[in-house]
Parts: C-alpha cells; sequence; structure tokens
C-alpha cells in the first residue's frame, strides 16, 4: 500500500515535469465526472485518467489498463478517507510547513527541468502560479501523511513476535540473502599549507583581472574550473534559493548584481570566483569558477605515514579500531566505529554489487578482521589517504534470525504497521460515507469499499 501510493504521488509530481506530457488519441480524452465521494471529500475520473496517463507514459504497466485504473482509484479512495479522518482529528499542518515542502519541490522541479523558464514554459504559467496551483494538494497529501503517522505511531514488535513471524513462513518464500559486507574506514586529510592556498589565489585574482579586462567569465569557468558538475556548462549552477550551498558561497552570491563577479572565496571545497547570471524573485543562478589548493607531497606522505602508524598500533593490539576511528579519523561523517553506511538501506552493510569498484578491490583481498594498507584516494579533487577494515562477511544463504534478525524485524513491524493500517481502514469505513459511481463499482477491490 506505502509503496503503490509513494509511487502514484511521486508520477504525479515528479514525471509531470520532467516528462514530456503524453500525446493522447481520441480514445485518451479526459472527459471529467464524480465518480466517488469519501466523507467530504470527492474524487473526479480526471483524477484518475492523468495519473493512469502520466503512469503509462512511463510505459511500465503490468495487467490490464482497466485493473490499473481500478488500483488508482482505490488508492485515491485510501487518500481521500486519510484526508477525511484528518479534517475530523483537527489535524493541524502550518502554512509555514506547507510553504518548506512547497520550496522543497519546486527546487526539486527546477533542478528536473533544468531551468525556471522550462518549467513555466511546460505548464504556461508563472513560479508563482504553479506554485499556488499545488498548494492544496501539498497540504492534503501532508495531511494525510500526518494521519497515517498517527495510526502507526505506537507501533512496536516484540522478539518473540518477530520470531513468530519468521516461522509462519512458508519455506519457499524465506528469501536468499545475497553475500554482505560490513567496512570500516579511516580517513587522514593531510594539511593543505599557505603556500599551496596562495598559489590558488593567485590564479583566481589573475582570472579576476583577465575578467575585467574583457575576458569572457564563462570560458574561463569552461579552461580552468575544477568543478566537474558545471565547468562544462560554463560554470553555471543553475537556480537555486539559500540554504542549497556553502554558507560562504550564498554570503557572497546573493550580494551580486547581473553580470557582477565576486571577489575571491573559500568554502571546504575550495577556492571561488562567482558571477551574477539572474535573480528571480527567491532564486539566482550563478556562475563559478573552482580552484583547489593542490596538496604538497610532504604533506600527502605524513598523512601516509600517520596512518601506517595507527595499523600498527590497531594489529599490536594497542589500540581497537573502533578507538583508532575517534583519535585518527578526519572523516566528517564518521560514526560509532567508522562503519561505512550504505546510502540504499540506510545500515552499515553492503551487498557487493553495491560497494564501489575501487573498494571492492582493496576489500575483496582482505579476510575478516584485517586491515588494509593506507590507499591514496581522491573524491571531488581532494586527496587523503584510507585504511579498510573488513568486520564482516556473510555467505549468500537463505535469510535466518541469526544473521538477518534486523531485516526480518524491519520486514515483521512493517507487516504489523499495515495490519494496523488496515484495521483502521475498516474501523473508518464503517463510520464514514463512500459513494461510488459508474464503471468503477465493477472493480475488484482489496478493502470493502461498498457496503451492502
Amino acid at each position: 500500500m506505502k509503496i503503490l501510493r509513494f509511487l502514484l504521488i511521486l508520477i504525479f509530481l515528479v514525471s509531470a515535469v520532467i516528462m514530456p506530457k503524453p500525446a493522447r488519441s481520441q480514445n485518451d480524452t479526459i472527459v471529467d465526472g464524480l465518480v466517488a465521494v469519501v466523507g467530504g471529500n470527492v474524487i473526479l475520473k480526471s483524477d484518475i485518467e492523468n495519473q493512469y496517463l502520466q503512469v503509462r507514459s512511463q510505459g511500465n504497466i503490468l495487467g490490464t489498463a482497466t485493473k490499473l485504473k481500478c488500483q488508482i482509484f482505490e488508492n485515491l479512495m485510501l487518500q481521500k478517507l486519510l484526508l477525511h479522518q484528518a479534517q475530523v482529528d483537527s489535524v493541524k499542518i502550518s502554512d509555514t510547513q506547507v510553504e518548506m515542502e512547497m520550496d522543497r519541490r519546486m527546487r526539486y522541479f527546477i533542478s528536473q527541468a533544468g531551468t525556471p523558464e522550462r518549467l513555466e514554459e511546460h505548464f504556461g504559467k508563472s513560479l508563482l502560479e504553479i506554485k499556488n496551483d499545488f498548494r492544496d494538494m501539498i497540504k492534503e497529501t501532508m495531511l494525510t501523511d500526518e494521519e497515517q503517522r498517527k495510526i502507526t505511531k505506537d507501533a512496536s514488535i516484540t522478539p518473540s513476535e518477530v520470531k513468530s513471524y519468521f516461522k509462519k513462513l512458508p519455506k519457499d518464500s524465506i528469501p536468499l540473502i545475497n553475500s554482505e559486507l560490513e567496512i570500516g574506514m579511516i580517513i587522514k586529510q593531510p594539511e593543505i599549507g599557505d603556500a599551496e592556498k596562495q598559489v590558488v589565489r593567485d590564479k583566481l585574482k589573475g582570472f579576476r583581472e583577465r575578467f575585467a579586462k574583457g575576458d569572457d567569465f564563462s570560458t574561463l569557468a569552461v579552461l580552468y574550473s575544477e568543478d566537474p558538475g558545471s565547468s562544462k556548462q560554463g560554470g553555471e549552477l543553475g537556480m537555486f534559493k539559500r540554504g542549497e550551498m556553502r554558507p560562504e558561497f550564498e554570503a557572497a552570491a546573493f550580494k551580486l548584481k547581473p553580470g557582477e563577479v565576486s571577489d575571491i572565496v573559500e568554502t571546504e571545497d575550495g577556492f571561488h570566483l562567482i558571477q551574477m547570471i539572474e535573480r528571480r524573485g527567491e532564486y539566482i543562478n550563478v556562475r563559478h569558477i573552482l580552484l583547489q589548493p593542490k596538496v604538497s607531497l610532504v604533506n600527502l606522505t605524513k598523512a601516509k605515514v600517520v596512518l601506517d602508524s595507527v595499523a600498527t598500533q590497531i594489529e599490536k593490539k594497542k589500540m581497537t579500531f573502533d578507538q583508532a576511528v575517534v583519535y585518527y579519523s578526519d572523516d566528517p561523517g564518521k560514526n560509532s566505529g567508522g562503519l561505512m553506511v550504505n546510502p540504499v538501506t540506510g545500515n552499515s552493510k553492503f551487498e557487493t554489487s553495491q560497494i564501489d569498484a575501487k573498494v571492492f578491490f582493496v576489500i575483496d583481498k582482505l579476510k575478516v578482521g584485517d586491515l588494509s594498507a593506507p590507499v591514496l584516494t581522491t573524491e571531488r579533487g581532494k586527496q587523503d589517504y584510507r585504511i579498510y577494515y573488513l568486520k564482516s562477511r556473510t555467505s549468500p544463504h537463505k535469510a535466518n534470525l541469526e544473521q538477518d534478525y534486523a531485516r526480518i524485524q524491519e520486514v515483521a513491524l512493517e507487516k504489523k504497521k499495515n495490519t494496523m493500517v488496515d484495521d483502521w481502514i475498516t474501523t473508518k469505513l464503517k463510520k464514514t460515507y463512500v459513494a461510488i459511481m459508474g464503471d468503477f463499482t465493477q472493480c475488484t477491490f482489496q478493502r470493502k469499499w461498498i457496503k451492502n
């Protein structure tokens, strides 16, 4: 239920921006009309048809068109039931919360469309008009999300419930778990000296002087900027709002007038020159030239020597890997134990296919408990040394409670939450007015929306 609902919202709010409007044959013409009332909230035929056309434009339709439309329709009824109950419960979403969510989505829409102009062209409206059109829908979505959170906020699961859930699984339903690894990491960033920083400042000062004499800023960015994401576009970053860039970068950028170039700005990414392109309300678009000071060979060698010493102390058991992480790692995102976090799952376990090839090449040679030699790494133009620690490695196996308890617990808890939502729906449907009209009365629903 949660997955389908998320996909439909995502399709409606995002693919309408990044996908061309689907061509419609004579049979695709949307004829509007009332198809359902849930509480005091209505569902129109166009609500279903618009979502169906967007799903179809993705080319991922499973089953018949009628079946998919019925799924979309039931999902919309669930949203309207949640919205109705949120209204009954007087759930409050402040205007400030709505605006923050609206701004977040607008930034995403603009990034997907490329420019504010392309977004405005797609909708045939200004940014302000687009925000006004989406505002009510965003607020409804936030109300339904809050109501659903209320239903499951007290959900918890005991170890005995997890075991019971697992024991009841049919043997052919127990999933196969691929080999998984847990990897620790200690990063040592070499010091960048004042002399290296001054070299960069002098270069940027020279670029600023060349611009003042008539050189094109975007050409200088293409030739010299070390930002791989923007240099090919002449240093252009695209529209952004406060809170999206480094604070020092924003402080300088938002002070500029169109065409004006900033003084040299230092951030943790390096040193920048910034040129204002345009300002549109709360958004600005700028170009920049980024140069990053190069680490001297002496300081790079020092970092390697430090990690060699740390590895020796760990191997001689003078300190644990966890302690070494606390005392020596320069990783700003380090957690307890220095374990790398899988961005897909949010935990510390990686399938081999999820590990960066360069890291896997190092780790694959290690036994559990082993440390790698210091490895020179370049990331976003910056060099550092790292040692890796293989904490654990599992073999491919059928899921079991001993090795995969956390994973099974998560699935069991999600099932329990879904049951809570299903029970809530059953209870509320007995007290809520629901009317379904036309062809949609023939749908096969998962829940009893039509009362005898």
